[in-house]
């Protein structure tokens, strides 16, 4: 590539707005316009095929259970209100609770959210993709039960491929809310996965880096206030309040 990388607070880099995982350091396969990459062996190949299987159950209306940078998700299309209604059967999860959305790079962000404050890619800059969730002002589109009626979206971009690929390939956001029945444990491996909810989703993407199992940190950007801590995670709330302040 000819883009001049850098590398972000968590180890991802990133060249403009195209974003690349760096995780491997030998033989890569680009995908697309270069969002994100996987080791080329017979493991990539296999990747690549259940990635492609998930992106044809997300454009039917599916769900699918996938490795993310924190936990393991449920993505499905988060403009299709069918899918979504089966992600909250899938989880059964309560009402009036949102879904989180993942995106592919910043660039999907304006179909979700309006009015970005300037903090808003501050911190994106600094943090995505990376475990840091910002709560924003929902753009008109979105389902109402994505947001459960309110005014706001979480949104992210996580530091894993097979989310990021999933979005780019559909072509916009997928949710992101966390693969465990409501009330029970988050699943901290594939069998635990496939015991929760593999009967439950249309496809389950295995391969990739396993999630690190810690939460992502989620801020709300919507006040007059700048950041206000919604959930500590991985990312410090001072760094972030010191990014903001700046």
């Amino acid at each position: 590539m000819n883009a001049t990388l850098r590398i972000n607070a968590y180890g991802v880099a990133i060249a403009g707005r195209a974003i690349l995982i760096g995780e491997c350091e030998r033989n890569f396969v680009w995908f697309g316009c270069g969002l994100s990459f996987f080791d080329a062996g017979s493991a990539g190949v296999a990747w690549q095929r259940e990635i492609e299987s998930a992106v044809a159950w997300l454009r039917r209306g599916g769900v699918a259970a996938i490795p993310t940078d924190t936990l393991y998700g449920l993505a499905a299309d988060a403009f299709n209100p069918d899918a979504i209604e089966r992600v909250f059967a899938i989880k059964e999860r309560p009402e009036g609770m949102a879904l989180p959305v993942l995106l592919s790079g910043w660039d999907q962000l304006g179909a979700v959210a309006r009015d970005l404050p300037p903090a808003a890619q501050v911190l994106a800059e600094a943090y995505w993709p990376g475990p840091l969730t910002l709560v924003l002002r929902r753009a008109e589109g979105l389902p109402p039960r994505l947001t459960a009626g309110g005014d706001t979206v979480a949104a992210r971009v996580p530091g894993h491929p097979a989310p990021r690929e999933l979005a780019r390939r559909l072509g916009r956001a997928i949710t992101g809310t966390s693969a465990n029945i409501s009330g029970q444990a988050n699943p901290q491996s594939l069998p635990e996965l496939r015991r929760q909810v593999g009967a439950r989703v249309d496809c389950v993407v295995s391969g990739g880096p396993a999630p690190a199992g810690a939460a992502s940190t989620i801020v709300d950007l919507t006040g007059d206030d700048g950041a206000r801590l919604l959930r500590e995670g991985v990312v410090p709330f001072a760094e972030i309040a010191a990014l903001v302040r700046t």
